[in-house]
């Protein structure tokens, strides 16, 4: 077994010491809201639509600050909540322009599904995990602890409407998972640094194999990343053939990842507010969701709106060469958008 060192990164934290840390809060005050609302009018004005650059949005005082922001989800906690957004002023259509111009002063969005959506909707689509070819994202159910689809740099979420019951966000560092794997369990720690496979959940692009393999742990000029998928995702893989599925070894690491990230004095829970923008780093934290219940009326369903940042080479983490295949869907723009099969 390997001995690896054990990470002191800001990122490797526990649950307690930030959970009632105000840091990983940024607040707009009322200048930022008379920015965002002027940016908004501009941007209406020129008529712009998603997608559209920085410019259409400009943020002459709030760009400096969201360039700090970043700087934090990359080098420092690994994730931000911006809050203070008034939700009750806006229209969905409002949020979206706003929640696009903010994030496209951080780096450029990428399509997160075959759908090609770069602004995605997260809401129960009435499907379950149970589906080889739904995604998590369009259920109510719980979700893993996991690292989203692609590399992506950064992940954002905007909080358009909360649900009746339950839901909320929960993030765990993956460094500190790391830690304590090597202290607790470093041959399952090893197991992790080798190739596991991950099914692509019928969103693979074309010419692809439905299936792809990858490190759940690598390390790039001193730095591990993770790639943590949810449980799901694995098992899924074998459909592809049993050679795909996870060994007994394999397994075994995924389950006791899930163990240690779930651990309350590890983890760390945020209750979304409408208007909350959630930033995180998709190279060391682990996200999970609570399952929720809507509500019955139609209209007030939760629903957060999604985006898949990359980030700027020169600020991003480094990543293995084990991760450049996969890297490279992030440098041609995301996943790519796959023909509806006709019925």
């Amino acid at each position: 077994m390997t001995t690896r060192p054990i990470i002191t990164d800001p990122s490797a934290w526990i649950g307690p010491q930030i959970q009632h840390d105000a840091s990983w809060v940024y607040r707009f005050d009322a200048a930022a809201i008379a920015e965002i609302d002027a940016a908004l009018a501009h941007a209406k004005q020129a008529d712009a639509h998603i997608p559209f650059g920085p410019e259409a949005f400009p943020l002459p005082r709030l760009s400096h600050e969201m360039e700090k922001i970043l700087d934090d989800v990359e080098n420092g906690q690994g994730f931000k909540l911006l809050r203070g957004i008034p939700r009750e002023r806006y229209s969905d259509a409002d949020c979206e322009l706003i929640y696009w111009g903010l994030t496209a002063h951080l780096g450029t969005p990428i399509s997160q599904n075959a759908r090609g959506h770069l602004l995605g909707h997260v809401r129960d689509e009435g499907r379950t995990q149970s589906d080889p070819n739904a995604r998590a994202y369009q259920t109510s159910q719980r979700m893993d602890f996991h690292t989203d689809m692609l590399p992506i740099d950064l992940l954002g979420l905007f909080c358009l409407r909360t649900a009746k019951r339950g839901g909320a966000s929960k993030i765990t560092s993956a460094l500190t998972v790391h830690n304590l794997l090597r202290d607790e369990r470093p041959d399952l720690l090893d197991a992790l640094y080798g190739q596991f496979y991950i099914d692509w959940r019928g969103e693979e692009p074309e010419g692809e194999k439905g299936f792809f393999s990858l490190p759940m742990f690598s390390e790039c000029g001193g730095k591990v990343t993770a790639r943590i998928n949810s449980l799901p995702y694995y098992d899924s893989a074998a459909r592809h053939g049993t050679p795909y599925a996870p060994t007994p070894l394999q397994r075994e690491a995924l389950v006791k990842v899930q163990e240690i990230a779930n651990r309350p004095e590890l983890m760390l829970t945020m209750d979304f507010q409408e208007g909350d923008i959630q930033l995180v780093n998709n190279h060391t934290m682990l996200h999970a969701r609570e399952a929720y219940e809507d509500f019955p009326e139609p209209g007030r369903e939760r629903h957060l709106l999604r985006m898949w940042i990359a980030v700027d080479d020169a600020r991003r983490r480094p990543l293995a060469d084990t991760l450049t295949d996969r890297y490279r869907w992030v440098q041609r723009g995301g996943i790519p958008v796959k023909p509806a099969r006709s019925a």
